[in-house]
């Protein structure tokens, strides 16, 4: 553990490593959202039946300007939600370690529980405003009252009222206040506050394991691309349940027909007793696929100190 702790590199690189990695994933994220939205009609028919399938709809009922649909939000607000996440877990790692610089991993697991809870100040509002626009699309072509083999049973091009994160915020602020943009906070800090509790001690000790870079105590670049992404991976698994919660509470224009929830609690009990356990597991692959590339690059970025090397500054 340094002794020293250096603001401005970490900043830079949780920036860097949250708009590429963005970048790079975010159709899958689409997709992702997308799945966990929808829900069975009366006879079990879904719009979209599997990863492939809904990505394939999607790409040709909107193109490829759809499939990233929602990142102008995302882009935007990515910067200060990995350097809220990446620089507070090295910042509660910091002041928790012992005079040695060694953790335990009861304190392992309590700053990234924090570096969680922190993030979801900006977290919230930015899901929230993603989620709008990346649902879009489905939630204007379902129609669950609808019967089996006609329109809103099946993925169709329709054109839907045209959205973006700025109408959206000034009407929810217009008629909810500032909470309005705060819907789903409690779950996003569940899935969140345990996502990093889980993830930031994982990719500590694998890091650790590897081989370290010549003439510093880092390990060696793929060997932490590969340690964020298995952690990223094993910690998006074990949180889907309260990401799927968290996507469905947060979705503010439903398909005609869906369910809408009060909380956290009737939304695990609906999708339970509606849908059955796997429900939610949906999207469980996405969100895999999303967070472990993500990771991987943005621990990659951070642990190679790009920004040490953009501003000049030689990283230990």
């Amino acid at each position: 553990m340094d002794q020293k702790f250096s603001l401005l590199p970490r900043i830079v690189n949780g920036s860097i490593a949250g708009i590429v990695g963005v970048t790079c994933v975010f159709p899958i994220d689409l997709v992702k959202t997308r799945l966990q939205n929808q829900q069975p009609g009366p006879q079990g028919q879904l719009l979209y039946k599997s990863l492939p399938d809904c990505a394939i709809k999607t790409f040709r009922n909107e193109g490829f300007f759809g499939m990233y649909r929602g990142s102008g939000v995302n882009l935007l607000l990515i910067t200060p939600e990995k350097v809220i996440k990446l620089v507070g877990n090295d910042f509660f790692r910091h002041h928790l370690s012992t005079a040695d610089g060694t953790l335990t991993l009861g304190r392992e697991v309590l700053a990234g529980a924090s570096a969680g809870f922190c993030q979801i100040i900006i977290t919230t509002p930015m899901e929230l405003l993603k989620i709008q626009l990346q649902d879009a699309g489905r939630s204007a072509s379902v129609d669950l009252t609808a019967e089996v083999g006609k329109p809103g049973t099946a993925a169709t091009a329709v054109k839907t009222e045209s959205l973006s994160a700025t109408k959206i915020t000034m009407n929810l602020l217009k008629t909810r206040g500032i909470l309005g943009l705060y819907q789903g906070c409690g779950a996003t800090a569940l899935r969140d506050v345990t996502f990093s509790a889980v993830y930031f001690p994982l990719f500590a000790n694998l890091n650790k394991l590897g081989k370290r870079r010549q003439g510093t105590d880092q390990a060696v670049f793929y060997h932490s691309f590969i340690s964020g992404c298995a952690a990223g991976c094993f910690g998006s698994l074990l949180v889907t349940p309260f990401d799927v919660v968290k996507t469905r509470l947060q979705t503010l224009s439903k398909g005609k027909g869906e369910r809408h929830y009060s909380g956290i609690i009737d939304c695990f009990s609906s999708v339970l007793r509606n849908e059955g356990p796997k429900a939610l597991m949906k999207g469980a692959l996405c969100r895999m696929l999303v967070i472990a590339p993500l990771f991987g690059i943005a621990q990659t970025v951070y642990y190679l100190g790009v920004a040490e090397y953009l501003l000049g500054m030689k990283n230990n």
